[in-house]
């Protein structure tokens, strides 16, 4: 049999693991045969560890203490066993006394195994009071120890845990790599680490915006835990769980925060149990509800709260408190109690946006518009500081519902002041969650490169049963990671204000920023010589214009027999007639003969605006914001080369491309074999015009995803994301591409999102579904308008045919 201490490390081993009955036997077996007093106490505090997390918290404290009682203990030994009660401490939620005997212990210890675990959890301690930057450092003092004692399991735990500091501190790029460094470890260790890992990258996800990925892991780690009757760690992932569905769905907010506050009660873990209750009534908060019950519970917590030095949950409680009170007219206590909460300017992200937005309701109700708006705009310059951390496009527009309610507030504000600058300023702010961050160029990642050409591969051959079904699945979340890990420039773009953008105006161009509020559409009409505002009614008319209508395009482009073509198209042409005469007739006047910069609202991004009357036929482009159209207008526009490629199984996309390829001088054109992702990259890096005609499918799960179908496979936008420099101009002959996702509110992305954001100055695409006989003749008549000297939009304009609802739509639009 092995002496005692070998068994013992084996049982720490399986304790580390999770892998609870085993760790069980050996420490009874080493419990047994431990002769000496230093090895048999550090054998009962194993055991007391066992007990807390298979759900006997009071056995497992009683032992500790008893065990510190005995005489006799080397000074090692005392801290080892000082470490386990305060790790006990910890996992019950009391952050003080944890603090203090880890803190403690360390002094007594020498060894480097036992100093990683002593540092690892009082980063854990650290991790509880929100203080991230000491917590970072105690686990990567941990990682260090580790590795030097040859502990390669124990480093990656540390690792892990380092990466979750890294998101609390905002860092979601060293977050992932942090934990996607360690999990290979990790998760061959059990079933339980594997889930612990799971949650915790799943936080990581939804303070990424993906919101669908991380909940069902989250709801997977709180299955896994159950299953093995955790108690306690299923209710920490209820309760991230809450967190995640606080904003969109209070009410399974306050269910999941319910059934953790359960869990916790069952693992006598206290204040554990206080912030589930806390997150709770921030529910509650969120349905709307202001009873006296709310105010009483909350003092409660923020006692308990405090008591345990979780400062920042007590925070959040006064601050619901705050709204609470605002919500039931009190106004001069609701600004007492805000007055008493302190400075936030070290709080974590959500917590300062909780308190700006607080603020705002209470300057909103209390009629001081101005001090509200102050409040919107200094918690978004937080958001944006954050989001400029990022050189991914999909990351900045995934974490700006983060923002959301802010934008909402302030663009709300806005369009009832009455004020044309006010309304420029938030149309520009509510638009620019993501887009005021000053875009860099993505390193060349040969990695995430050769993921991608997999991904075609796999893509082009689906219908392969051999290739496993998990495996495209995988290589997406590579993918899509490996792209979040550039980093961003930090640098973050202030919108123009109205004076700057009327006189940068020339007196051929009119800007319409269209802003639409959950109640009411406006637009503002803004010329070098005038400002008018337009009031153009209430939502309910639009809405009903909007629903149906991309699937009324896509049909109408279809080859439909005369009868049924006649009756889709004529339909089409009436809700077009509808549109134009809510969103185009009362801005006319206005506008007059001018081109037009448009500025929609993310509810408006389906619309295909050259269609509708007042609009078709007039030099138009829609921009991401007016700041962002009109810095790229410093420099003139490049077309001296123009490049093509005609992908596979489109009719008329080889012939499409020849015919306009002869309006250029030395044009390249790549069609059939040679038409691959590999060559069209190296295309698109060489010349000022790119033009593509191929299928093309927008992906609203993952817009960057979305792609053209090549000989290869489809080239997706992280594929444009990896083009060393790109086109000026770039016409998509394809269908879908001129789509956008909605995220976070006001922010569009989709394959045009993509090309902008890489630097392209404009992209000429369709919102719907398109014709190939359409497409050919519209944009053979671009490419003569281009390479004659015409701008983009003017070319666009000159060459889309008259409206004719007999005819299929051409619903190309100039984005820039």
């Amino acid at each position: 049999m092995p002496p005692a201490d070998e068994l013992h490390r084996r049982a720490v081993a399986a304790l580390n693991a999770r892998r609870f009955t085993q760790a069980d036997r050996l420490l009874e077996r080493a419990a047994e045969q431990a002769t000496d007093a230093d090895l048999a106490a550090r054998v009962q505090a194993s055991r007391a560890f066992l007990e807390y997390e298979t759900g006997e918290p009071g056995a497992a404290f009683d032992r500790c203490t008893a065990v510190l009682a005995e005489p006799g203990l080397g000074a090692e030994t005392r801290g080892i066993v000082q470490c386990q009660l305060a790790m006990l401490h910890l996992r019950r939620g009391r952050v003080a006394e944890a603090l203090s005997g880890f803190s403690e212990a360390i002094g007594s210890l020498r060894d480097p195994d036992e100093l990683g675990t002593a540092h690892v959890n009082r980063g854990g301690v650290y991790l509880a009071q929100n203080r991230a930057d000491l917590a970072r450092a105690d686990f990567a003092h941990a990682r260090d120890y580790w590795r030097g004692a040859g502990k390669e399991r124990e480093a990656a735990i540390a690792t892990h845990n380092l990466g979750y500091a890294c998101f609390l501190l905002g860092d979601l790029i060293g977050a992932l790599e942090h934990m996607g460094e360690s999990a290979p470890i990790l998760e061959a260790m059990s079933p339980v680490m594997a889930a612990t890992v799971s949650q915790d990258r799943a936080e990581v996800l939804l303070a990424a915006g993906l919101v669908r990925e991380g909940r069902q892991a989250l709801q997977e780690a709180a299955r896994a835990f159950g299953r093995r009757r955790m108690h306690q760690r299923r209710g920490e992932a209820e309760l991230a769980l809450a967190r995640t569905l606080l904003l969109d769905d209070p009410r399974r907010a306050l269910e999941a925060a319910r059934a953790a506050a359960r869990r916790f009660r069952l693992a006598d873990a206290e204040a554990w149990r206080a912030r589930a209750e806390a997150q709770g009534l921030a529910a509650q908060v969120g349905l709307g509800r202001a009873g006296p019950s709310l105010l009483e519970r909350g003092d409660v917590l923020e006692r308990e709260l405090d008591e345990q030095g979780l400062r920042w949950g007590a925070t959040a409680v006064r601050l619901q408190a705050g709204r609470v009170l605002t919500r039931r007219g009190q106004l001069d206590l609701a600004a007492a109690r805000l007055g008493r909460v302190g400075a936030e300017g070290t709080a974590p992200l959500a917590v300062r946006l909780l308190g700006r937005d607080v603020r705002a309701e209470l300057a909103e109700r209390r009629g001081r518009r101005s001090d509200a708006l102050r409040h919107v705009r200094s918690g978004l310059a937080d958001l944006h500081s954050w989001q400029s951390s990022f050189g991914s496009l999909d990351l900045q527009t995934s974490v700006v519902g983060h923002g959301t309610r802010l934008a909402v507030r302030g663009l709300a504000l806005a369009v009832e002041s009455g004020r044309s600058d006010v309304l420029f300023e938030w149309s520009e702010r509510a638009r620019m969650l993501a887009s005021r961050i000053q875009p860099v160029r993505a390193p060349q990642d040969e990695a995430l490169v050769a993921d991608l050409t997999e991904l075609r591969a796999l893509t082009q051959a689906e219908g392969d049963r051999r290739t496993p079904p998990q495996r495209e699945a995988e290589l997406r979340q590579r993918i899509r990671e490996r792209a979040w890990q550039h980093r961003g420039s930090g640098a973050v773009v202030d919108p123009l204000s109205l004076a700057e953008l009327g006189g940068a105006l020339g007196p051929g161009t009119a800007l319409v920023a269209y802003v639409v509020t959950a109640a009411r559409a406006v637009a503002l009409v803004v010329t070098d010589s005038a400002v008018e505002r337009v009031d153009l009614g209430d939502r309910a008319a639009l809405d009903p214009l909007l629903d149906g209508l991309l699937p009324d395009l896509d049909m109408a482009a279809s080859d439909l027999p005369d009868p049924l073509a006649a009756f889709v198209r004529g339909a089409l042409q009436a809700r077009l007639t509808d549109l134009g005469r809510l969103l185009v007739a009362p801005v006319l006047a206005a506008v007059g003969d001018r081109r037009v910069v448009l500025t929609p609202s993310g509810v408006l991004a389906g619309v295909p605006w050259t269609l509708l009357p007042g609009y078709a036929g007039r030099p138009l482009v829609v921009a991401q914001s007016a700041t962002a159209w009109l810095a790229r207008q410093a420099t003139p526009l490049r077309t001296g080369r123009a490049g093509f490629v005609a992908g596979p199984r489109v009719d008329r996309a080889a012939d499409e491309v020849a015919v306009a390829a002869r309006a250029w001088e030395r044009p390249t054109v790549l069609t059939g074999p040679v038409a691959t992702a590999t060559s069209v990259s190296r295309l698109a890096a060489d010349v000022d015009v790119l033009h593509v005609a191929a299928h093309g499918r927008h992906s609203a799960e993952n817009p960057m995803f979305s792609g053209l179908e090549l000989e290869d496979g489809p080239w997706f936008g992280f594929d444009v994301d990896q083009l060393p420099a790109v086109p000026d101009v770039v016409l998509l002959s394809a269908c879908e591409l001129g789509r956008s996702t909605v995220r976070g509110g006001e922010e569009l992305i989709g394959m045009t999102g993509a090309w902008l954001h890489a630097g392209s100055r404009c992209v000429l695409a369709s919102t719907a579904a398109v014709s190939d006989r359409v497409a050919h003749d519209v944009l053979v008549r671009v490419h003569q308008g281009l390479a004659s000297g015409v701008d983009p939009a003017g070319a666009l304009a000159a060459a889309l045919p008259e409206p004719d609802p007999a005819a299929p739509p051409a619903p190309f639009v100039c984005f820039a």
